[in-house]
């Protein structure tokens, strides 16, 4: 067997190069995947920095959130109330500002994995400062800072540059002075740390002189942490909450942990189209080489070859290819992975912090799924090969045989039934989650894991379609091309396996491309319809770089220049803050307590009705009253005048609800309203997402924010526009994995297209030898193809229809409707046949060349 396997590799190095590249591009997106979800994972969570790292206590004011362990105390510790305390060897005060940064060419510098940038004191008490200058100085004046060397790097920074800090109320020019590394680490747990001088950032907090957030304590020698953190809280009482520096550091790298692992199983779950994908097209390519090879396997049976022996063969062949193919693939990975890298930092998701991943699931993991998947391609292949008689031998090799056709419905049956494994829990989600985003996204990443299963079953009947469509197409060639078309006719319908391969691979990219078309389409005409009837306002001021969370925030007193400009009637700040819900409790579906947290924008009520037309009758709301969306109160039994008490920044905070409204573009209030008033009891430090404005002109406007660098003012349809791209984040990577899985498919499409043509040599050859022409030849071919591009496009658009209608179903939502403009029909159909047409070309090319003695020789 070993040595008929490398004949073959001789005599067929061709058409098993082909196999090869196709499962070489499969292993490299399946391995650019893995390795970029092994990045995104080590710069979430593989970072273990901590600006506690000296600490052994930590006081902080108030009370915290205990299911966030980044939450910002809610009160005040004054550091002489802990200083000289017995146990006690050294303090510093400690705040954090959420800020964002601006670098070299007023770029937007995005934090690590989705953290955020913190402005924090640099401390001078040497027992406790775990900050390491790399170079520079620590900052000691007014308007100096020192940065993380991630953001330096990030923000392309160095010692004496000038950097532009936007704080929640205002904008500070800040000088790079030093750049600092923590525990060996580029950026800590919270992300990129700004350290300004104690009074600077005392003042950017607005805390009272000789007062902080926290205290940072290190426990004389002797004094056990657990020890000077139980004398502490009872000297302090409920006035502060005392916590061990340690805790605080294992909380975060485990809410870390937990992080990589969704952003891990997010990416996974794309990463499953790439191994669909490779699995679709290598299982085509290689079915292609077995039936190509009928007539040699056929006489391997007749002079004594056993089944098993066959079996091994093409397994043996299929193990070299898929070694050679994940090497390759492999190093392919790399490329993909840095492209994902990109496309992820585009939508404010930076995992540069970590550097390319090298271990041995980097490399062996890849490898051995590419392995796998080639084995798992070539079984069924394998099996068919077994199954070849004798008497074969004497048939030509492009002849499909009858066979039976319930097998064929039973596999499609059963692979339909695997679709339902995804399908069936959608109506419990849907009977168990309240409508919201959280629940559209769940069901919709279900659907179309059963959507792409339910493709697979199409694949699996399409020889049934090829005979009626073949039928259509001759028809259609014996009026164009005459006995061209006769002969198209005959060779589709009498081999439909070999049309329905090339079909099926198209079939998966017109899907693909056709439902990421209607899905995109749809949100976006459904963004842009209700964003314009939301906003009122002429102009938004908003900032042009990106968070994590999405767009950058700005400094609220960017409202009051705008307000001064003239011809403007209103400016009304967008603030944005998050609370949690107290009291009353929210109940989850077991009866146990469940943590409620609730967007809250912030706005001037008097400006309200001239720059948002929310839905509902909602009045003005004074200070001390909350506005909930009717989503919310439904889903916890809240109603209208009833008393809450939510927990924000500065602690618990009792509000009353004045009614229930929607908006329906999920832009700009998509959870709670309040005064602006209001909003400086929950959350003082709340920044602007978008000053709307009402009058004036974009001119005078851009004017009076010139000297802000990544402030740009926008009319109502950017303006929405730019929204909209917030709430569909992700949407860079997910275009990524669908266009190289495109890419495969068509080449894919490509190779059984020319595979197919080859397996023909004898065919094509005879038939130039009985007095067939070029142009005759060449028009079979393209009939064919256009068989293919009918079979393939009208399956694919039917799936895509079909996965965005099933969506639609599922999720109720009106963001996701099946009902695409007439034109993408075209559009689709055109590329599939331009597509379809190109890479049959040269293979029709080739089959009218080739020669009558070859043809002799064929098998």
């Amino acid at each position: 067997m070993w040595l008929i396997a490398r004949r073959s590799f001789a005599e067929g190095w061709l058409r098993l190069a082909a196999t090869m590249l196709a499962a070489l591009f499969s292993i490299g997106l399946i391995a650019g995947s893995l390795q970029f979800t092994l990045r995104a994972q080590e710069a979430v969570s593989g970072s273990d920095a901590s600006e506690y790292a000296r600490a052994d206590v930590l006081v902080q004011g108030g009370s915290v959130d205990p299911d966030d362990p980044y939450a910002v105390p809610d009160g005040r510790v004054a550091l002489a109330r802990v200083e000289g305390r017995p146990g006690v060897a050294a303090v510093a005060g400690d705040a954090s500002v959420p800020v964002t940064a601006s670098g070299a060419g007023h770029k937007t510098i995005m934090p690590p994995a989705g953290a955020r940038t913190l402005l924090r004191p640099w401390t001078s008490e040497a027992a406790l400062n775990p900050y390491h200058l790399e170079s520079g100085r620590a900052p000691a004046a007014g308007g100096e800072v020192a940065v993380t060397r991630h953001a330096a790097r990030a923000g392309k920074l160095g010692t004496g540059d000038t950097m532009t800090v936007m704080t929640p109320k205002q904008a500070l020019t800040m000088k790079v002075v030093g750049i600092v590394t923590v525990q060996g680490h580029s950026a800590v747990a919270s992300g990129d740390l700004l350290l300004a001088p104690p009074a600077t950032v005392q003042q950017v907090a607005g805390l009272p002189a000789g007062t902080w957030q926290s205290a940072w304590v290190k426990a004389a020698p002797g004094v056990p942490p657990a020890k000077l953190r139980g004398e502490l809280t009872r000297a302090f009482g409920s006035a502060a909450t005392v916590r061990t520096a340690s805790g605080v550091r294992h909380a975060q790298s485990a809410d870390l942990q937990g992080a990589g692992a969704s952003v891990g199983g997010a990416i996974g779950m794309l990463s499953s189209v790439a191994v669909f994908v490779g699995l679709f097209v290598v299982s085509n390519t290689f079915g292609t080489l077995v039936r190509q090879r009928t007539r040699r396997l056929a006489l391997l049976g007749a002079i004594g070859a056993t089944p098993r022996q066959i079996k091994r063969l093409i397994r043996l062949e299929a193990l070299v290819l898929g070694v050679v193919a994940s090497a390759g693939g492999v190093l392919l990975g790399y490329a993909v992975s840095e492209l994902l890298t990109r496309l992820f930092a585009q939508d404010g998701f930076d995992i540069t912090a970590a550097d390319a991943q090298y271990g041995w699931i980097a490399l062996a993991v890849p490898a051995a799924v590419g392995i796998l998947v080639t084995q798992l391609a070539a079984w069924r292949a394998a099996r068919k090969a077994a199954r070849i008689s004798p008497m074969q031998a004497l048939r030509a090799a492009s002849a499909d045989t009858t066979g039976r056709r319930w097998p064929r419905l039973a596999g499609a049956f059963a692979v339909f039934a695997c679709a339902w494994m995804f399908f069936g829990p959608v109506w419990a989600i849907r009977a168990e989650e309240p409508p919201g985003p959280d629940r559209t996204v769940g069901i919709a990443v279900l659907i179309l894991m059963g959507c792409m299963t339910t493709v697979a079953a199409l694949a699996v009947l399409g020889p049934f379609f090829v005979g009626p469509l073949g039928g259509l197409v001759g028809r259609i060639g014996m009026a164009v091309s005459g006995e061209a078309g006769r002969l198209a006719r005959a060779t589709i319908t009498r081999s439909p396996r070999r049309v329905s391969s090339a079909a099926s691979s198209l079939m998966l990219g017109v899907a693909l491309v056709g439902a990421t078309a209607m899905i995109v389409m749809s949100a976006n005409g459904r963004f842009d319809e209700a964003g314009r009837q939301v906003m009122r306002a002429d102009h938004a001021i908003a900032a042009t770089g990106k968070t994590a969370d999405g767009p950058a925030p700005l400094p609220r007193d960017l409202a009051a220049k705008a307000a001064a400009v003239p011809g403007v009637a209103h400016a009304a700040a967008l603030t944005a803050s998050q609370v949690k819900l107290v009291s009353p409790q929210p109940k989850s579906h077991d009866g146990d307590g469940d943590s409620l947290y609730i967007a809250v924008t912030g706005v001037e009520q008097g400006a309200l009705p001239s720059v948002l037309r929310l839905g509902g009758h909602l009045p003005a709301l004074p200070d001390g009253r909350i506005g909930l969306t009717s989503a919310i109160m439904k889903a916890k039994g809240l109603h209208k005048g009833q008393r809450i008490v939510v927990a924000g920044a500065r602690g618990r905070v009792p509000l009353t609800v004045a009614g229930a409204y929607h908006d329906p573009s999920h832009l700009f209030a998509d959870g709670a309203l309040v005064a602006p008033s209001t909003m400086d009891r929950l959350d003082p430090d709340a920044a602007a997402q978008a000053i709307l404005v009402s009058g004036g002109s974009a001119d005078a406007l851009s004017r009076a924010v010139a000297g802000l660098p990544g402030v740009e003012v926008m009319d109502r349809h950017a303006y929405v526009e730019r929204a909209a791209g917030s709430m569909t984040k992700g949407m860079s990577v997910i275009y990524g994995f669908i266009g190289m899985s495109l890419v495969l498919s068509l080449f894919g499409m490509a190779t059984t297209v020319s595979m197919s043509v080859a397996e023909r040599t004898r065919e094509f050859g005879l038939l130039g030898a009985v007095g067939a022409t070029v142009t005759q030849i060449r028009a079979i071919v393209r009939w064919e193809a256009a068989t293919v591009v009918l079979l393939g496009g009208l399956l694919g658009i039917g799936a895509a229809v079909g996965t965005v209608a099933v969506l639609h179903a599922g999720t109720g939502s009106s963001f996701l409707t099946p009902d695409p403009p007439w034109w993408l029909f075209v559009l689709v159909a055109a590329g599939a046949a331009a597509v379809t047409l190109a890479t049959s070309a040269l293979p029709a090319r080739r089959a009218s060349t080739i020669p009558v003695l070859e043809a002799a020789k064929a098998e």
